[in-house]
């Protein structure tokens, strides 16, 4: 039995779908009145003492999607967001403790890398500064997987963190620059950027989901990036969506001399969960538009 908060998010969305592809036994767990698929769904929250009540005494694995997961979310609102980022994972992991589950993965972000350089290439053993880390989010994050790892010291079931990268894909409303940009170049808008060399490893949904379902099972405690496999650039994804979409838009660059360039490797990823995403830039934004 594998048992995942945040179920209704964008990413778990598509993990239960290919979760069901693949015969899985389900239990998911989110805020919203209606499930949208067919698999056994719970509304609660997080933060609930009762949640121990709806976890399977030995559960395979508890995958913990479920948070206040983009910086404008957080922002400004540090209590909320460590409630539910912080309390609630140490409710969660309170519960896996009492229910003996096997393993627990935690959704964490590239954002809890600070201070690139350049195109300088980060990974898993690269030192983190929290001293650095500006967003409430990126600290909810970094937090939560400091007490996973102290907890796995003293005896905690095995523990998988994921950094997920940049994720784009059939997103409705906000999404990523990717979804952004796009929409602006179907609707022929204005882009206005300071250097079209700024950066990401963007990575699509699909791919994130399929990284969530290699880490099933892994031993021991491990922190993994789940990232694109190159740095895209602001500058190719207009190229590409101009191309897709037939569309020339006029751009504005103001800042050409200073690109702002996150590099989290996924070279561990490759090594460990035999993982690499499948899905390019030009066919991610292929598949998105008609959600744009």
């Amino acid at each position: 039995m594998i048992v995942i908060t945040g179920s209704e998010s964008f990413v778990g969305r598509e993990l239960i779908k290919q979760l069901l592809e693949q015969k899985k036994e389900i239990i998911g767990i989110d805020l919203l009145n209606e499930k949208s698929q067919n698999y056994e769904y719970i509304k609660m929250d997080i933060c609930s003492n009762n949640i121990t009540d709806f976890i399977p005494n030995n559960a395979e694995t508890i995958i913990h999607l479920a948070a206040l997961s983009t910086d404008p979310l957080c922002k400004g609102k540090a209590y909320k967001c460590f409630d539910i980022n912080v309390m609630g994972t140490l409710n969660l992991m309170n519960a896996v403790m009492k229910k003996n589950v096997k393993q627990f993965i935690f959704a964490s972000s590239e954002w809890v890398y600070n201070g690139f350089i350049g195109n300088e290439e980060k990974n898993e053993e690269s030192i983190i500064d929290i001293s650095k880390i500006s967003s409430e989010y990126a600290l909810s994050k970094i937090v939560s997987e400091t007490n996973l790892r102290q907890q796995h010291t003293l005896g905690f079931c095995d523990v998988t963190i994921l950094r997920f990268g940049i994720i784009y894909g059939h997103k409705n409303g906000n999404g990523s620059a990717v979804e952004s940009i796009a929409r602006k170049v179907k609707n022929c808008e204005k882009i206005t950027t300071a250097s079209l060399k700024t950066g990401r490893r963007f990575v699509h949904v699909k791919d994130i989901a399929r990284g969530i379902i290699h880490s099933l099972g892994l031993k021991n405690f491990n922190v993994i990036n789940l990232s694109g496999d190159k740095v895209n650039t602001l500058e190719e994804i207009i190229e590409i969506s101009q191309r897709i979409f037939h569309k020339k838009i006029e751009i504005i660059e103001t800042d050409s001399k200073n690109p702002d360039i996150r590099n989290p490797s996924n070279k561990k990823a490759a090594e460990i969960l035999n993982w690499r995403p499948k899905i390019t830039l030009e066919e991610g934004l292929k598949s998105i538009f008609d959600f744009i």
